[in-house]
């Protein structure tokens, strides 16, 4: 119990110290009021909680009324979000990869939430409950909870830990098992056969056998929730460290061929040996995310899980070998058609396209022209087309010998030579006779391929080049 006061007191999360705060003033108004969900598990787990919860007993209005500050992002289902004093923390999260319940806040690590007791009565929608009745009894609160291990209250005074359902035996056994019936549980709300995919993947934990059973029973009923909320599930499970084993989990259990049948559509695709010695596209594909960086950019992760999404559609057995043409091209169209499905930004969406488009020029590298490969090189966030490059070649053939290369390059060349400032200008082509349309573009591409080549030095050289390839 000390353990885990002392926890609080010594966490760098500014809600930290906040919600225990916040424990004691709904107290000492005569309410019950506890720690409860993720930040509870993850305080027994020894982790440093994302956020923290509050439960109570004290209705949404009583609660805006001790913390005048509140922000009722969700009074009709009991919640509010009761800011931290300060500043709010510097990082932003993500657009895509966001808190469940970041609600314009730079960070949910800069608000506590606070919930009424309640039980939940129909899911029409199979996410929402169709009527909220607020309730004086934790236990009653506990029982509409997804999964034991988050269904544990916190006394953050004493260090007492109330747990109802099992929770506390749960974490000890390493499994993800859901409170109740595990059928009722999901059919209240369909995204949480997605979470406990990706609780069990990022603890490294098995999902009790019911609870599983339920899930693929239920899984083609995933089309009930918003593709915003799938992406987020996905994005998580992507980039939490885990992915590989998230991947299988969801495989296993039906839910990838209902929310991302292209990757499900890799099983079984083989691929040349002497290439790809691990297995298919699929084994390919999870072996690869093993490899990224941790923690991973969300686009990053989504342009490695898609990258070879071409290849089912263009598998062919040619008389030497196992070819996929053109799997670049087709694989992009498919990653813009499943970014657009699952509602990703379009700056993220042409993140996403960059990496898979470019995947397969690594190969390139060494015979690229000295202009071409520092127009490669400097291509926007090449340190994770480099991520994404190295990872490809861990979880193929293992040679590493062009990803040294390129970074070699990185290394040895100035900044100065892989973006010089342009020897000519617009002005300098008009001055020379040229009339302005679609042909300065293409002078201009000319002139700095032969700068960067270092095959032209000065404006004087370039105005010469200009005279003689392109005569006005």
């Amino acid at each position: 119990m000390v353990d885990l006061l002392r926890q609080i007191a010594e966490s760098e999360s500014p809600s930290a110290g906040f919600s225990a705060t916040t424990v004691q003033t709904l107290r000492q108004r005569g309410f019950q009021a506890y720690l409860v969900g993720g930040c509870v598990r993850d305080l027994l787990l020894g982790r440093e909680p994302k956020d923290y919860d509050v439960a109570t007993n004290a209705t949404p209005q009583q609660v805006m009324t001790i913390f005048p500050e509140t922000y009722a992002v969700g009074a009709q289902f009991g919640v509010v979000l009761v800011p931290v004093p300060g500043p709010p923390p510097d990082r932003v999260v993500a657009s895509h990869a966001s808190s469940d319940k970041s609600a314009g806040f730079s960070s949910h690590d800069h608000a506590v939430e606070v919930a009424t007791f309640r039980s939940d009565i129909g899911y029409s929608d199979g996410r929402h409950p169709d009527e909220v009745r607020f309730s004086q009894d934790p236990r009653e609160d506990v029982a509409r909870r997804d999964f034991t291990i988050n269904g544990m209250l916190l006394d953050p005074v004493s260090g007492a830990v109330l747990d109802i359902v099992g929770g506390r035996r749960d974490l000890e056994d390493k499994i993800v098992r859901a409170i109740g019936d595990p059928e009722r549980r999901f059919a209240e709300d369909k995204l949480r056969m997605l979470r406990a995919v990706r609780f069990a993947a990022r603890f490294e934990y098995a999902i009790e056998p019911a609870t599983f059973a339920a899930i693929q029973k239920l899984a083609g009923e995933i089309s009930a929730v918003s593709r915003e909320r799938v992406r987020d599930e996905l994005t998580r499970m992507l980039t939490e460290g885990h992915a590989r084993r998230a991947f299988l989990l969801l495989d296993d259990s039906g839910l990838l061929r209902e929310v991302l049948p292209e990757i499900s559509a890799m099983k079984g695709v083989q691929q040349p040996p002497q290439f790809h010695p691990e297995g298919d596209v699929f084994v390919h594909t999870l072996l690869l995310l093993e490899n990224l960086p941790h923690p991973c950019p969300p686009a990053l992760a989504w342009g490695a899980l898609l990258h070879d999404v071409g290849k089912p559609a263009t598998f062919r057995v040619a008389p030497d070998r196992i070819r996929f043409d053109g799997h670049v091209d087709v694989g992009a169209k498919m990653a813009e058609e499943i970014c657009q499905r699952l509602r990703f930004s379009g700056g993220d969406t042409e993140h996403v396209l960059a990496l898979v488009d470019n995947h397969m020029r690594f190969g390139d590298a060494t015979r690229m022209s000295e202009s071409t490969l520092k127009k490669f090189l400097r291509m926007p966030q090449f340190d994770q087309h480099m991520a994404l490059h190295r990872a490809d070649s861990l979880a193929s053939h293992g040679n590493l010998s062009t990803y040294k290369f390129v970074k070699e390059k990185l290394a040895a060349i100035p900044p100065e030579k892989m973006r010089p400032a342009p020897l000519v200008t617009g002005d300098d082509l008009i001055a020379a006779g040229h009339v302005p349309g679609p042909k300065f573009r293409e002078i201009l591409a000319a002139v700095e391929d032969a700068q960067l080549d270092g095959r032209l030095g000065s404006k004087q050289s370039a105005l010469e080049f200009v005279r003689r390839e392109f005569p006005a």
